[in-house]
């Protein structure tokens, strides 16, 4: 089953502009499936999962170009990275050759590092994330099961929202997600980066899921594992890099000092969330101590979401004071902001926008616009002026009109 995916009209555009387009994202986000799918007619498709494949691009780059003819998909590039100054000859001998190069990659940090040096001026760069909820609705089977926001809530987490698990009804998720984190730990990790122990690597992202929509504290998850500070960073951003988590940063343009400028750390599934914390039924998710921060990441993850398949990787934000003003998402465009509030409730209350109300009456200066609260709640309605609470579908529906549809 195929389920068509937001960024395919930005992506067909971009081969009518481009010699290359490069697909990164996290592993099993179906790069491959996607494109495999919309170039089935214009593409030969070339995986350098493929040990024989890639060791024949290694030892002959040159007879090996030779040998793809037009126009190809170069699955896995990461794989062999020595192939991309060839694929630069190539465009170079022929600019004007739209679309001949379609590469992909999971590791998004050091394909984007080569490719971006390399190919500048040359490449179009997109990210591929698992399902954004508008894509899991178009799952026939679940399209009823998602008619609340509690259930689209508690199927991200229990289901994950990987292609995969969702469009194949038969699998265990319990196996596939195991499988899924083990994979990522043997073939990216260890191969890819140096990381050392992957036991500590393992139990640090432990930690980290307990810590989700937390502010990153870095002294104290160093200490936890006994570990340096330096090396907690490093790790922080192979997880990042390779789009497991997100940061959060905290809006503080010219707000001054009572600001704190840690990020917040979040998780772009919160189906490894649960994974990795143990949480494998609907009343631990929704009834354990993790279900605040849970709904938080997850209306957060979707947010990143609906801006990456609109190419947007700027304005979110939150807000944090030393006098306890909070807001946990800020939505800037226009230079004008746009605070959230993230509530798992079912009623949404007039206490849950004080935050709001405060950070107008602090920052006065600032351009700020309707505030929001997301709950469980699936009715919108005015709570105060310019403070609504919003229905998590109205809510992403809204995103898409701001930011235009792809």
């Amino acid at each position: 089953m195929y389920i068509q995916r937001d960024i395919e009209k930005t992506i067909l555009k971009a081969v009518k502009q481009f010699p290359a387009i490069t697909i990164t994202g996290p592993r099993q986000s179906g790069k491959s499936t996607m494109l495999k799918k919309i170039f089935e007619k214009t593409h030969k498709y070339v995986t350098f999962d493929d040990p024989l494949v890639r060791e024949r691009a290694i030892s002959d780059p040159k007879l090996f170009f030779n040998s793809l003819g037009g126009k190809v998909i170069l699955d896995e590039i990461q794989y062999v990275p020595q192939i991309v100054s060839y694929i630069k000859i190539a465009i170079d001998e022929n600019r004007s050759y739209k679309g001949r190069f379609i590469i992909t990659g999971s590791q998004q940090f050091h394909l984007i590092k080569n490719l971006g040096d390399s190919l500048a001026g040359r490449i179009a760069i997109f990210e591929l994330m698992p399902f954004c909820y508008n894509e899991m609705r178009r799952i026939k089977y679940l399209s009823k099961k998602l008619s609340s926001t509690e259930n689209i809530f508690i199927h991200s987490c229990l289901n994950t929202s990987y292609p995969q698990p969702n469009t194949e009804v038969a699998i265990n998720i319990n196996q596939w997600i195991s499988s899924y984190f083990q994979t990522y730990l043997e073939r990216d990790i260890k191969s890819i980066y140096d990381i050392g122990n992957l036991r500590d690597f393992q139990r640090f992202m432990q930690l980290l899921a307990a810590r989700c929509s937390q502010i990153l504290n870095l002294s104290t998850l160093a200490s936890d594992l006994g570990i340096t500070v330096n090396t907690v960073k490093r790790w922080i951003s192979v997880l990042e890099s390779s789009r497991i988590i997100y940061l959060l940063n905290p809006y503080y343009n010219n707000l001054g000092k009572r600001i704190t400028k840690a990020p917040k750390v979040y998780f772009l599934d919160c189906g490894l969330v649960c994974y990795l914390t143990g949480i494998s039924n609907k009343d631990v998710l929704l009834k354990g101590p993790l279900a605040g921060a849970l709904f938080e990441n997850f209306c957060v993850q979707e947010t990143v979401k609906q801006l990456l398949n609109r190419q947007i990787r700027q304005g979110l934000y939150y807000i944090r004071t030393h006098n306890n003003l909070e807001v946990d998402l800020i939505i800037e465009k226009d230079m004008e902001i746009y605070p959230c509030e993230i509530k798992m409730r079912m009623t949404p209350r007039m206490e849950d926008a004080l935050n709001i109300i405060r950070l107008r009456e602090t920052f006065n200066k600032l351009n700020i616009g309707t505030g929001r609260i997301i709950s469980l709640n699936d009715e919108t309605f005015v709570m105060k002026k310019n403070i609504f609470a919003v229905a998590f579908v109205e809510y992403i529906d809204w995103l898409g009109k701001k930011w235009g549809h792809t």
